[in-house]
């Protein structure tokens, strides 16, 4: 394990510490725009597709799998209700955010994911030629990009509705 873990560039612990640092600051409870509320499932959205390029290239099975259960854990997400908690503020634009674990535990597994995908590979190389290991590792980011989708989706219906039902202001001639 020492080994693996004296070859892993410093660049690595320093991603982790920032995915850390902010999942945790996502368990307290805040306020923040529709941009970035965007901004991480988009951020996670390519880091996971990052990893099922770099890990197995441009395979069509690979992909489609990737593509296919963010697709179905998104929808499966999005259909979930939201906190009680959670609020839009059409005239600031703003959403007002429970804290929340669920940020921290799927950046985390993104993170994990590929590093653990990374050593597997390093260490066992034919597993690149893996068909099952290939799905497996496709799905698997997959659903946290889905999941990471799903929730995004929610908030943006919930902008949609806040913003629909705040009255209109006059335009200024």
């Amino acid at each position: 394990m020492m080994q693996i873990l004296t070859h892993t560039p410093a660049w690595v612990f320093g991603l982790f510490a920032v995915l850390l640092w902010y999942g945790l600051s996502q368990r307290l409870a805040r306020t923040a725009s529709l941009k970035r509320t965007t901004l991480l499932p988009l951020a996670m959205l390519g880091f996971s597709g990052y990893g099922v390029l770099s890990a197995f290239g441009a395979s069509l099975p690979d992909v489609l799998s990737w593509l296919a259960t963010g697709a179905l854990a998104a929808f499966v997400v999005s259909r979930i209700p939201l906190h009680d908690q959670t609020r839009y503020d059409a005239d600031s634009r703003r959403f007002h955010l429970p804290g929340s674990y669920v940020p921290l535990a799927l950046m985390m597994g993104i993170f994990l994911t590929k590093y653990a995908v990374n050593v597997a590979l390093a260490t066992h190389p034919a597993l690149g030629q893996d068909t099952a290991f290939a799905l497996l590792v496709c799905t698997l980011y997959g659903a946290f990009s889905g999941i990471f989708t799903g929730r995004a989706l929610r908030l943006w219906k919930l902008a949609a509705q806040e913003s629909d039902r705040a009255p209109s202001l006059p335009r200024a001639a």
